[in-house]
């Protein structure tokens, strides 16, 4: 026996004429059932000269449609009626079940075409049932992030106190030469420190917008850093810098 294959091309033989409106840009309320038959017709042909399994449904709709052509062949009976009360007889389309179907059978279609693409978009979701997890909340305690402060995170931190004392321009004005040395700003920040008794922002250290004051007071802050009299602490990149004064006997976490 001849090898036989079947497609499945085409679901049905309403699928077939769907596809034949839609390429040829029928209405489908007014199908030229002889051009709708005629391309039909070659398709079923084609079909078979390839040897493929063409389903009886095919053919059953291919008889259809020709019974159909031949009742739109055929002339429309009118008849003539002398009193005006009576109304012309209604004769019914011949194509008017077929078009019911397509127009049902396209509902179908379109409605399983949704189901399709919603079936794919959650299958690309994954799910899985809530879980407890009391348990390890209980043993889970935050911890408190800690990042060492680098020379260059003190250089980007007065960088940003310049700016915002705006002292990169030259300021026209004179002043007076005032000497400050940076073991007197020492002593001064460490009493300040020891007075607070906590943190205190980099920023609040430089209460004097003198350029000279500022650069002292900045080398005495590194050179508190280095002999582990301060501490200066970040608790987040590129956050705001806090001095703290350390304890005799303990150690810096900044920079050294």
């Amino acid at each position: 026996m001849p090898y036989q294959v079947k497609i499945d091309a085409f679901e049905g033989p309403l699928d077939l004429l769907l596809h034949l409106i839609n390429r040829l840009e029928i209405d489908i309320y007014d199908i030229p059932v002889a051009q709708i038959t005629e391309q039909y017709l070659i398709y079923i042909k084609t079909m078979s000269e390839l040897k493929l399994d063409v389903a009886s449904e095919f053919l059953v709709m291919a008889a259809t449609l020709l019974v159909i052509k031949s009742k739109m062949l055929l002339p429309k009976h009118e008849e003539f009626f002398d009193d005006e009360d009576h109304e012309m007889p209604f004769e019914e389309d011949p194509r008017d079940e077929l078009v019911e179907r397509l127009i049902e059978y396209r509902k179908y279609k379109e409605a399983a075409h949704d189901l399709k693409s919603m079936e794919e978009e959650r299958g690309l979701m994954y799910t899985k049932p809530p879980s407890d997890l009391s348990d390890f909340a209980k043993d889970f305690q935050p911890q408190k992030a800690e990042l060492n402060v680098s020379l260059y995170d003190m250089l980007a931190a007065f960088q940003k106190l310049l700016r915002r004392k705006k002292l990169q321009r030259p300021m026209a004005t004179k002043i007076a030469r005032q000497e400050i040395s940076i073991e007197k700003r020492m002593t001064e920040i460490m009493d300040e420190l020891k007075q607070l008794k906590g943190r205190k922002n980099f920023n609040d250290l430089f209460p004097y917008p003198g350029k000279e004051h500022i650069v002292v007071t900045f080398l005495a802050i590194l050179e508190l850093i280095k002999r582990k009299e301060i501490d200066v602490e970040q608790q987040e990149n590129f956050g705001d810098i806090f001095v703290e004064a350390l304890k005799e006997g303990a150690d810096v976490v900044g920079y050294y």
